[in-house]
């Protein structure tokens, strides 16, 4: 991401990181990636996105009713939540707020 940012320093860089929970985590180094990525997350991107992975998985089971969720439909959330962040870049108006503004 640093990288990234030095070859073009004039864009805003917005990421989106899926925060790992205990209860769905099927890696023990899953916490440990997360927290050592935070650093650079937070110094070299203008806004950073967390969605928890175990409210995803309450998503599917509680709202879509699935029993088993796959990834796809893990991946199909997420997606939705990018969507919906980044429709003001994609889509100019005056009732879409502006992610610049955001990260003032």
């Amino acid at each position: 991401i640093s990288k990234i940012r030095e070859e073009f320093p004039d864009r805003m860089m917005c990421t989106f990181s899926v925060v790992p929970s205990p209860k769905v985590s099927d890696t023990v180094v899953e916490p440990y990636n997360a927290t050592l990525s935070v650093h650079q997350l937070v110094e070299n991107s203008d806004e950073t996105f967390c969605i928890d992975n175990e409210a995803l998985y309450d998503i599917c089971f509680r709202t879509l009713k699935l029993t088993t969720p796959t990834y796809g439909d893990l991946n199909h959330l997420v997606s939705i939540v990018m969507s919906g962040v980044t429709t003001c870049l994609r889509f100019p108006g005056q009732l879409n707020s502006d992610l610049r503004k955001l990260a003032v």
